[in-house]
């Protein structure tokens, strides 16, 4: 009798190895933990491709190619959406943001929210406070010092460049003074009832630093590995 329980539990023990372990998903999606400090100049789509490959790097993930979720207009205008890759997408912590672009671009059936929208070290920006009804803070309540939850991406809601004219890219990301940038919130929230855009919620006051944190942010914006 007690070689056969010995037996069963060689088996188990050996069938338990043969079970491939499961591995967290690695990283290609995360929000800037910070902007580049000269507000919406983030040196044009190359730099701003660079920062993103730059804090990949510090937090072990630079051996993905990375790109930001930035659109452009004007003449040979770009696509936030068709430079990013085609999904999934994965957080810091493993956590699946959206399969596809357009999972990715339908509000409704992203993941983005203010507990998967992370930083490159895994970590919530300081987004809009709620109470216990759910209900958003006022200002003046806010938890957090000041809310940044505002995410630059000139883009509008399926990741696509505006027509010339009004300028939502800060003068493609080369400007720290004129112009304006449309901003998406990362926590998907707002001082106001319901869900906010993540990707096109409203422009920027301006395109200077203060003019963002007068907004709501920093010059955050998102990062995609595309391989």
């Amino acid at each position: 009798m007690k070689t056969l329980q010995l037996k069963l539990i060689l088996i188990s023990a050996l069938t338990a190895l043969s079970i491939p372990a499961t591995f967290a998903q690695e990283m290609n999606f995360f929000v800037t933990s910070a902007g580049s400090g000269q507000g919406g100049n983030l040196g044009g789509l190359a730099g701003a491709d660079a920062r993103c490959q730059a804090l990949a790097s510090v937090a072990g993930a630079g051996d993905k190619t990375w790109h930001a979720y930035l659109s452009t207009q004007g003449m040979n205008a770009v696509n936030a959406r068709d430079r990013i890759g085609t999904g999934p997408w994965y957080n810091a912590n493993g956590d699946m943001i959206a399969r596809n672009l357009d999972e990715l671009h339908n509000e409704d059936d992203n993941r983005l929210s203010v507990r998967t929208a992370l930083d490159e070290h895994g970590r919530p920006v300081p987004y809009v406070g709620l109470d216990d009804d759910g209900t958003p803070l006022p200002i003046e309540l806010q938890i957090t010092p000041n809310v940044e939850h505002d995410a630059l991406t000139g883009s509008d809601a399926n990741g696509m460049a505006y027509p010339a004219g009004n300028d939502m890219t800060c003068n493609n990301w080369t400007s720290s003074d004129e112009g304006t940038a449309m901003l998406g919130h990362i926590d998907r929230r707002t001082l106001g009832p319901g869900v906010s855009p993540w990707a096109t919620a409203h422009p920027s006051a301006g395109c200077s630093q203060q003019a963002l944190i007068n907004t709501g942010g920093t010059g955050r914006y998102y990062c995609f590995a595309i391989d």
